[in-house]
């Protein structure tokens, strides 16, 4: 794939790298920008790491890679600082401005375009997005709404049948749901039959997840889930294999374009599913096939619902989408991730280099398509 240099920007642009947060994914969300961090070309681009702590706080953080690894020992995090970084228009720029008590506030200059690397609530939801539409900065991704769509497992199967899209069944379970009548929901669930996987409605990377194969384990798999989000989706298990495929938005009016379809295959053992230590944190625990074993025209379906589902939500940037692919060659889409895992042995950078777009070809696109985009409403 051929990209086009971008037009009309200044020489050098400021790109500011924004990772960690305040959700579960924290730390993916570290891994995951160690991994842009290590690929942008630093000819082209300024770089400027944000990290975000725990407790909410922005600080400058390390461009040092190394800090940002996983393994199954450590998880990389953000630490507090007593230095706070806030993003502040002044004179018609977007500027970074450093502050700590008892000193004169810092200007570090501006910013052409933000690099949201967050997964899971308070990043990946919409709520970075309304913070940066408000201030009229450029950013990589989705916008508000749809990403608070691709959050929502609920409302994104709802958005996905409206489009005309085939879902597996599944209920949604609320706080107040399982709190008042825990029974009811245990009956509805026994409706889906067995097995069914439980999932708290709002995080990623397989966070809380559970397989349930019986009645008996399902209490047990709720609290686990709501550990991450009192709100929850339980979807009946769905005989198929797990296809996935990347989207990357057109230029100007032109179509999303899609990668050829992977599928994830899983090593035998201990892992049941793509979980989070098959996905993150064990080397050889889970091997992409791009592309995926599948007939001419199933391929060519995979990649038309995958752009399909990309406009449902009103996506911008990049996401990939998950579907089942059926014994009887049915498509059913399970998810779309709007702000993907993002780490060189991430899917979604593997499916687009099987499909001949590099590593820091890709960054290079999305950070053009950030700069070009408009502001404001679109």
């Amino acid at each position: 794939m051929v990209i086009e240099e971008p037009a009309a920007v200044k020489a050098k642009p400021r790109v500011a790298i924004l990772f960690g947060g305040r959700s579960s994914e924290h730390a993916v969300s570290c891994v995951t920008a160690a991994g842009v961090m290590g690929a942008i070309d630093t000819n082209k681009y300024e770089v400027i790491p944000i990290g975000i702590a725990k407790s909410g706080q922005w600080v400058l953080a390390s461009g040092d890679t190394s800090q940002w690894s996983l393994s199954s020992t450590s998880l990389p995090e953000v630490a507090a600082s007593g230095k706070t970084v806030t993003l502040a228009e002044i004179g018609g720029e977007h500027q970074l401005i450093v502050t700590e008590p008892n000193a004169v506030p810092q200007e570090l200059g501006s910013v052409d375009v933000v690099f949201p690397l967050l997964h899971g609530p308070w990043g990946e939801d919409g709520t970075i997005q309304g913070l940066l539409e408000l201030s009229d900065t450029r950013y990589v991704g989705a916008g508000v709404l749809a990403s608070a769509v691709g959050m929502d497992k609920h409302f994104m199967k709802v958005v996905f049948e409206a489009a005309g899209l085939k879902v597996g069944p599944y209920i949604a379970v609320t706080d107040r749901e399982w709190m008042t009548d825990p029974e009811a929901v245990r009956k509805r669930v026994d409706k889906l039959g067995f097995p069914v996987f439980v999932k708290p409605a709002r995080a990623g990377s397989s966070m809380g997840i559970s397989k349930v194969d019986s009645l008996e384990g399902l209490d047990a798999a709720v609290e686990e889930a709501r550990r991450h989000d009192l709100k929850l989706v339980i979807e009946a298990g769905i005989i198929g294999r797990e296809i996935e495929c990347a989207v990357l938005q057109g230029r100007g009016t032109d179509v999303p374009r899609t990668s050829m379809p992977g599928e994830i295959a899983v090593a035998a053992g201990e892992h049941q599913f793509y979980d989070f230590a098959a996905k993150y944190v064990e080397d050889g625990a889970a091997a992409l096939s791009c592309p995926a074993d599948m007939p001419d025209e199933a391929i060519a379906r995979v990649r038309e619902l995958a752009a399909v589902a990309f406009d449902a939500v009103g996506a911008e940037g990049l996401s990939r989408v998950d579907f089942f692919y059926t014994p009887a060659g049915e498509l059913i889409i399970n998810e779309i991730n709007t702000m993907p895992g993002f780490t060189p042995k991430s899917m979604y950078p593997q499916m687009w280099a099987a499909s001949g777009l590099g590593y820091a070809e890709l960054i290079d696109e999305l950070i053009h398509l950030a700069l070009t985009r408009k502001t404001g409403l679109r």
